[in-house]
């Protein structure tokens, strides 16, 4: 089973957005469960949402406590809220930021990918310039950074949980997305931007110089 946490802020989808890879998921023959957590929602205040997905039938009915993989819709939660909390060793967390994934140095035990969601967001006109709508840009970087879904279960998922007059906008961002989505694996700063072929379930690997020579670490991929 593979679980997953959402962070964002009140107003910006995050639980929408665990709703669509919910949908995308299902569409691809997995169990799913998807939910916010519990408490009151202010526009601005930080706000979670969880998923899980297995090959199996879900018996657990609870919150998410040790995630495989964490999605950060708003980077400055980073400086407020503790996102890799339980989050597994080896796990990933998908970033909205335009900064490196190098960058992130006191994440160095994760893989972190970036992606610069909000500048994709204006660029598609999903919200403000001030305030980008994020959450179908970052499903289109999730999508390629785990393989757990494709790419175009996402783009049809959008299409049923989106107003029709905004879809194609979403549709489009969460394209762009995937394919300007940058990855460094864990305990390592070396940046592996992914190329065509890779994602989409595929095992990707990244070749570490040693003394021994170059090492590959292959990402664990599906439940």
């Amino acid at each position: 089973m593979i679980e997953v946490r959402f962070h964002g802020r009140g107003g910006q989808g995050t639980v929408v957005a665990s709703e669509i890879l919910a949908t995308a998921l299902f569409k691809e023959g997995k169990f799913v469960q998807a939910f916010p957590a519990f408490g009151v929602e202010r526009r601005g205040a930080p706000v979670m949402a969880f998923l899980r997905f297995d090959a199996a039938p879900i018996r657990r009915r609870c919150q998410i406590y040790e995630p495989d993989h964490v999605v950060v819709l708003d980077p400055t939660l980073l400086s407020a809220v503790d996102v890799t909390s339980g989050l597994k060793l080896g796990g990933s967390i998908l970033i909205n930021s335009d900064r490196t994934p190098e960058s992130f140095t006191n994440f160095h035990r994760f893989q972190i990918a970036t992606v610069p969601a909000g500048a994709i967001a204006a660029t598609h006109k999903l919200g403000t310039r001030t305030n980008p709508i994020v959450n179908t840009v970052i499903l289109g970087a999730f999508a390629r950074v785990t393989g757990f879904v494709s790419l175009e279960a996402i783009v049809e998922s959008i299409a049923e949980k989106i107003p029709v007059r905004q879809q194609e906008r979403n549709q489009a961002a969460a394209r762009e997305a995937y394919e300007r989505v940058t990855v460094a694996r864990p305990n390592t700063l070396t940046l592996h931007s992914l190329s065509a072929g890779e994602g989409d379930g595929t095992r990707v690997g990244l070749a570490r110089k040693s003394q021994l020579g170059s090492e590959v670490f292959p990402e664990r991929r599906g439940p």
